[in-house]
């Protein structure tokens, strides 16, 4: 039997090494539009000057960005792809969102969700910012379902429930940025190890609460009022 397009992925061949460039190129842009937010400040600065902290030319940094925000919302596409990555590594007849967990807890060192941290709290003050922020999270849905799919080509006689894998992607997505607001609340953009490992914790609690149907408990979480006792009336 033929392979499908969407299970090309497990049997592609390893990158060249101009692919291998082109990614380290990417990434060092990536890298230095952090630095310069950073140092400068939301608004306060060119494509130029990001081309310049990563070393390469004006006309390069376009090659691969459109806009300065896109480059900063590369950061946070870096982190989602990863996941994503994990997420495809996990059995295909697993529950969808026992996978999202399982992948959230592969990136175990809470310095792997710094870089997103760190943007996530500069971009507070910047609405250009914010809605490259949420366009990454946006494509991170866009590529859940399209793992979910990879995943019914993998399983014969399965069927795909478009409603449910939507709704489901939006869920997920909507549930990390729960998460990611939790936190910045409790923790105001510190990038402390203990910080970013109560990022991550809430990252995959909020995964938990979505599997259990957000009927774990019979009470809401962070109280501790007990469920109300049956009227004997």
């Amino acid at each position: 039997m033929s392979s499908s397009p969407l299970t090309v992925e497990s049997t592609a061949a390893a990158p060249s090494r101009r692919e291998l460039n082109k990614a380290a190129t990417r990434q060092a842009i990536s890298d230095a539009a952090l630095a310069v937010l950073r140092t400068k400040g939301p608004g306060n600065f060119t494509a130029e000057d990001i081309a310049e902290a990563a070393g390469v030319s004006r006309r390069t940094f376009f090659n691969y960005f459109t806009t300065t925000e896109a480059a900063l919302a590369s950061v946070t596409h870096g982190f989602l792809d990863n996941a994503l990555r994990q997420f495809r590594l996990r059995p295909v007849d697993e529950p969808v969102l026992e996978s999202a967990r399982a992948a959230l807890m592969e990136l175990a060192d809470p310095m792997a969700v710094a870089p997103m941290a760190e943007l996530y709290s500069l971009a507070q003050s910047s609405p250009g910012m914010l809605r490259s922020e949420l366009e990454a999270w946006d494509h991170c849905a866009g590529q859940i379902i399209l793992a979910a799919q990879e995943r019914v080509e993998k399983t014969p006689g399965a069927d795909l429930d478009e409603l449910y894998v939507r709704a489901l992607a939006g869920a997920v997505m909507s549930c990390g940025k729960a998460a990611m607001d939790v936190w910045f609340t409790r923790c105001a953009g510190d990038l402390s190890p203990a910080s970013l490992a109560t990022l991550r914790s809430l990252l995959i609690d909020a995964m938990g609460l979505l599997g259990s149907g957000f009927t774990a408990t019979g009470t809401l979480p962070g109280t501790n009022a007990a469920p109300a006792s049956p009227s004997t009336t």
